[in-house]
Protein backbone atom coordinates (compact mmCIF):
# COMPACT_ATOMS: atom_id res chain seq x y z
CA UNK A 1 0.00 0.00 0.00
CA UNK A 2 1.22 3.30 -1.05
CA UNK A 3 1.47 5.86 1.80
CA UNK A 4 -0.03 9.30 1.10
CA UNK A 5 3.18 10.98 1.84
CA UNK A 6 4.65 8.64 -1.09
CA UNK A 7 2.29 9.93 -3.18
CA UNK A 8 1.94 13.53 -2.57
CA UNK A 9 6.10 13.36 -3.02
CA UNK A 10 5.62 11.74 -6.44
CA UNK A 11 2.80 14.35 -7.40
CA UNK A 12 5.03 17.12 -6.80
CA UNK A 13 8.45 15.45 -8.24
CA UNK A 14 6.11 14.52 -11.56
CA UNK A 15 3.58 17.15 -12.49
CA UNK A 16 6.30 20.34 -12.24
CA UNK A 17 8.33 17.96 -14.92
CA UNK A 18 5.43 17.21 -17.18
CA UNK A 19 4.70 21.02 -17.42
CA UNK A 20 8.34 21.63 -18.72
CA UNK A 21 8.10 18.99 -21.06
CA UNK A 22 5.06 20.15 -22.17
CA UNK A 23 6.42 24.04 -22.06
CA UNK A 24 9.75 22.68 -23.52
CA UNK A 25 7.74 21.24 -26.43
CA UNK A 26 4.96 22.77 -27.34
CA UNK A 27 5.44 25.06 -30.50
CA UNK A 28 6.16 28.77 -29.46
CA UNK A 29 4.75 31.57 -30.44
CA UNK A 30 6.99 34.32 -32.55
CA UNK A 31 6.94 37.12 -31.10
CA UNK A 32 5.32 40.50 -32.85
CA UNK A 33 5.70 44.11 -31.92
CA UNK A 34 2.12 44.30 -30.61
CA UNK A 35 3.15 41.86 -28.16
CA UNK A 36 6.42 43.13 -27.10
CA UNK A 37 5.26 46.92 -26.75
CA UNK A 38 4.31 47.72 -22.97
CA UNK A 39 0.37 48.55 -22.87
CA UNK A 40 -0.92 49.89 -19.74
CA UNK A 41 -4.31 51.57 -18.79
CA UNK A 42 -5.10 52.58 -22.57
CA UNK A 43 -2.16 55.05 -22.73
CA UNK A 44 0.48 54.85 -25.69
CA UNK A 45 4.14 54.77 -23.80
CA UNK A 46 5.46 56.52 -26.78
CA UNK A 47 3.58 59.40 -26.13
CA UNK A 48 3.35 61.93 -23.67
CA UNK A 49 2.12 60.92 -20.63
CA UNK A 50 0.78 64.12 -19.17
CA UNK A 51 -2.94 63.53 -21.27
CA UNK A 52 -5.89 65.38 -19.79
CA UNK A 53 -7.53 63.86 -17.57
CA UNK A 54 -11.30 64.54 -16.65
CA UNK A 55 -12.18 66.09 -13.35
CA UNK A 56 -15.71 64.56 -13.58
CA UNK A 57 -14.35 61.14 -14.25
CA UNK A 58 -12.61 61.61 -11.25
CA UNK A 59 -15.49 62.99 -9.16
CA UNK A 60 -17.84 60.24 -9.79
CA UNK A 61 -15.40 57.36 -9.19
CA UNK A 62 -14.92 59.27 -5.50
CA UNK A 63 -18.48 58.96 -4.66
CA UNK A 64 -18.68 55.65 -6.01
CA UNK A 65 -15.91 54.31 -3.45
CA UNK A 66 -17.60 56.58 -0.68
CA UNK A 67 -20.67 55.23 -1.68
CA UNK A 68 -19.93 51.49 -2.09
CA UNK A 69 -17.43 51.64 1.16
CA UNK A 70 -21.27 52.81 3.12
CA UNK A 71 -23.08 50.13 1.49
CA UNK A 72 -20.67 47.67 3.07
CA UNK A 73 -21.08 48.88 6.54
CA UNK A 74 -24.84 48.14 5.71
CA UNK A 75 -23.99 44.89 4.90
CA UNK A 76 -24.14 43.06 8.53
CA UNK A 77 -27.26 44.41 9.67
CA UNK A 78 -29.18 41.70 8.75
CA UNK A 79 -27.45 40.02 11.22
CA UNK A 80 -27.07 42.57 13.88
CA UNK A 81 -31.35 43.22 13.40
CA UNK A 82 -31.32 39.65 15.43
CA UNK A 83 -29.34 41.31 18.72
CA UNK A 84 -30.75 44.37 18.93
CA UNK A 85 -33.37 44.93 16.72
CA UNK A 86 -34.49 48.84 17.63
CA UNK A 87 -30.94 50.23 18.10
CA UNK A 88 -29.72 48.47 14.72
CA UNK A 89 -32.55 49.95 12.91
CA UNK A 90 -32.38 53.31 14.42
CA UNK A 91 -28.99 53.57 13.15
CA UNK A 92 -29.46 51.91 9.85
CA UNK A 93 -32.35 55.03 9.22
CA UNK A 94 -29.65 57.23 10.08
CA UNK A 95 -27.32 56.12 8.08
CA UNK A 96 -29.31 55.70 4.95
CA UNK A 97 -30.69 59.13 5.48
CA UNK A 98 -27.14 60.55 5.63
CA UNK A 99 -26.13 58.52 2.39
CA UNK A 100 -29.91 60.31 0.49
CA UNK A 101 -28.94 63.49 2.25
CA UNK A 102 -25.09 63.31 0.38
CA UNK A 103 -26.09 61.80 -2.81
CA UNK A 104 -29.10 64.74 -2.95
CA UNK A 105 -25.88 67.59 -1.98
CA UNK A 106 -23.97 66.02 -4.68
CA UNK A 107 -26.92 66.55 -7.01
CA UNK A 108 -27.72 69.83 -6.12
CA UNK A 109 -24.20 70.75 -6.52
CA UNK A 110 -23.72 69.43 -10.08
CA UNK A 111 -21.49 66.92 -9.77
CA UNK A 112 -23.47 64.03 -11.34
CA UNK A 113 -24.20 66.40 -14.12
CA UNK A 114 -22.22 64.77 -17.72
CA UNK A 115 -23.08 67.43 -19.53
CA UNK A 116 -20.90 70.35 -18.25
Amino acid sequence: MVSPLSTTLITIIILPLIMLCMAHWLPQTTPNPEKLSPYECGFSPLENARLPFSLQFFLVAVFFLLFDLEIALLLPIPWAINLTPTPTIVWMLIILTLLTMGLAYEWNQGALDWTK
